[in-house]
């Protein structure tokens, strides 16, 4: 550090100790505390008062890591305040009702000025002041009104800052991180490249579209104060998950947490291999202290939850010195941006709601079947001289459910095999991560795709809210059946008593008894046209997505009609249909302005997994 440099920040430093000495630190020093803790306890609280601080003390009490010289990291962001900010949360909480959660919903609307960086806790007023001091030089150059350019990719959706605006941004930026060396020692390494204002960020490719028209809804001309705000964040957790307490926990054992509702848990994913199923090992952020915790007690919580604002500068306020006194003051009281937010109106929010109103179709296929593994002679194997099922494998269900023809019955209408059941299963659980809101569920009268939906469903925490309706028309193609009839499937009354969750007010557009046997294939696809056409137009607009569980013919006989594709030669649909796998899965979007609905990629994933042979343990011991 140069000779000057170095005079400037003694002489700086030593205005900041005294000031802070007489106002926050003098009162802690006089409970008792040690100077060093009651630093970090100061950092830890924004600096705000020393009565904040010392609570943080006594809460940390037994916190292991109290006396170890740790800093905080601090990064400065600049925000939008008033009207811009307001379309900005409404954004943020219709792209999370609509498209789930992703990496944008993390933090607050805001610009990075600068990577997080460290500052030793008797120098963090020395921040304080360089934030001014920076904000002082740019102050006469910042513009009005930062213009605001709407960018899209496949996984990034936000605003960038160009031109002469993003010029002054970064002169702002630089110089903050030029105090910052000079008056508390920091490296600070600021933004250099392209200025943005992220809105989404790693989320699912079929919510882009969805995304898009809700940002359109954010008008980036709408008034906004700016402010540059100084967080910190406690740096030994960065990388871990964080949870927020819903429920009061008493512990019931010594190596356990005590939660209060509201309060934040630090949980490391890779080190639970202690926790058993239900539970984790977590740091309270509130005592510092580690232990066990019950996970039904607490939710995910957003990374910056835990952040903590020291100080703002808001440009616009800045020009008038009374303005500033009193937003800084007001800042300093309730640690919210500048200016407070106001009231969301009714209007507004249903103006952006309706930027996006879509139906979407996901059609799948039913899991593995069993006679795909066992072939056509696997009710023989499964059934006793007096017609009652056993499980000669693992990979037959551990029991059927109850039909009035009894056991036979199946030999046309056969059950998922233990596999389908696991794939259903999978199928669900990932629909379930992916956040996509089904809100209605119909499936062919064939036992594997009533199956199949249930086990979805189940994973979908839905069993029990949605009731499937069973639509005849969406049957497999009678022509690739056995027989010369068509085959016996269970009624809605044998699905109810075999605890199926099925509707029985749903009118199908074809009733069982409609179905030919070996239909020709101009049949088969108008019926299949038909019954979607009902299907969906007995939805309401903002149904969601409608699930329809059918067979491998299905992902094209049950979407080339809402595409408006005339059908498929026939041969061709034969050759496609074989190569459709159990849980394969077909995705459509509804452009309700264009009037048309579009292929787009699945909400999940394919699962694809190898074969796995029968073994004869009495041949291998035999053959060696």
């Amino acid at each position: 550090m140069a000779a000057g440099e170095t005079q400037v920040y003694a002489k700086v430093n030593s205005k900041l100790k005294a000031r802070s000495a007489t106002s926050l630190l003098d009162p802690l020093l006089g409970m008792g505390f040690p100077a060093h803790t009651a630093l970090k306890a100061l950092a830890a609280t924004g600096r705000k008062t020393a009565e904040e601080a010392a609570d943080w003390l006594r809460c940390h009490c037994n916190d292991p890591s109290l006396d170890d010289p740790i800093p905080q990291e601090y990064a400065l962001f600049l925000c939008p305040t008033g009207s811009l900010l307001e379309k900005l949360q409404e954004f943020w909480r219709e792209s999370r009702r609509q498209c789930t959660k992703n990496r944008a919903h993390e933090v607050f609307p805001h610009i990075t000025l600068c990577d997080f960086f460290t500052c030793e806790d008797q120098k963090v007023e020395c921040l304080y002041e360089a934030l001014k001091r920076a904000g002082d030089k740019v102050l006469g150059s910042f513009p009005p009104t930062v213009p605001l350019v709407l960018h899209s990719s496949v996984s990034y959706l936000g605003f960038f800052v160009n031109d002469s605006p993003a010029d002054v941004i970064r002169e702002f930026a630089m110089a903050f991180a030029t105090e910052a060396a000079i008056l508390a020692d920091c490296t600070v390494k600021p933004c250099t490249k392209q200025l943005h204002l992220t809105l989404a960020h790693k989320f699912y490719p079929h919510h882009q579209r969805t995304l898009e028209q809700l940002a359109r809804a954010v008008h980036p001309g709408h008034s906004c104060q700016w402010t540059a705000a100084l967080y910190s964040r406690d740096m030994r957790f960065v990388h871990y998950q964080t949870l927020r307490a819903l429920f009061q926990y008493k512990p019931q054992n010594v190596d356990e947490l005590t939660l209060n509702p509201g309060e934040y848990i630090f949980v490391d994913p890779t080190q639970q291999e202690e926790a058993s199923e239900g539970w984790a090992i977590g740091i309270s952020q509130r005592t510092g202290c580690r232990g066990f915790l019950p996970e039904n007690y607490t939710e995910r919580a957003s990374e910056c939850d835990t952040w903590v604002k020291h100080r703002t500068y808001t440009f616009s306020l800045a020009l008038d010195p009374n303005l500033r006194k009193d937003a800084e003051a007001s800042s300093r009281r309730n640690g919210e941006l500048l200016p407070p937010p106001r009231p969301r109106s009714a209007g507004s929010l249903q103006a952006l709601q309706a930027a996006i109103v879509r139906r979407s179709v996901l059609v799948v296929r039913h899991g593995e079947r069993v006679d795909q593994i066992f072939g056509k002679s696997w009710l023989q194997q499964c059934s006793t001289p007096d017609g009652k099922y056993y499980r000669p494998d693992l990979n037959f269900p551990c029991s059927l459910p109850q039909r009035s023809n009894g056991i036979k019955g199946f030999e046309n209408d056969p059950p998922l095999s233990s596999c389908g059941i696991f794939q259903s299963r999978t199928a669900g659980e990932a629909l379930l991560d992916s956040g996509i809101r089904i809100t209605s569920v119909f499936t062919s009268p064939a036992l594997r795709c009533v199956q199949t939906a249930k086990h979805i469903l189940e994973e979908l925490k839905l069993e029990r809210k949605i009731k499937m309706r069973v639509e005849p028309g969406i049957f497999e193609w009678t022509k690739w059946e056995t027989g010369k009839t068509t085959p016996a499937l269970m009624t809605l009354e044998e699905l109810k008593e075999a605890n199926f969750n099925v509707s029985t007010e749903y009118r199908p557009a074809f009733p069982i008894a409609s179905l030919l046997p070996a239909e020709s294939y101009d049949e088969y696809v108008h019926r299949c046209a038909v019954s979607v056409e009902q299907i969906v137009s007995s939805c309401p607009q903002d149904a969601g997505v409608i699930l329809i569980v059918g067979h491998g013919s299905a992902l094209d006989s049950c979407t080339r009609p809402l595409l408006r594709l005339p059908p498929r030669d026939c041969a061709d649909f034969a050759q496609l249909v074989r190569k459709i796998p159990s849980l394969g899965m077909c995705f459509c979007e509804e452009n309700k302005e264009e009037g048309k609905w579009a292929l787009v990629a699945p909400p999940v994933k394919t699962l694809t997994h190898g074969s796995n042979s029968a073994f004869n343990w009495r041949n291998w011991i035999l053959g060696n």
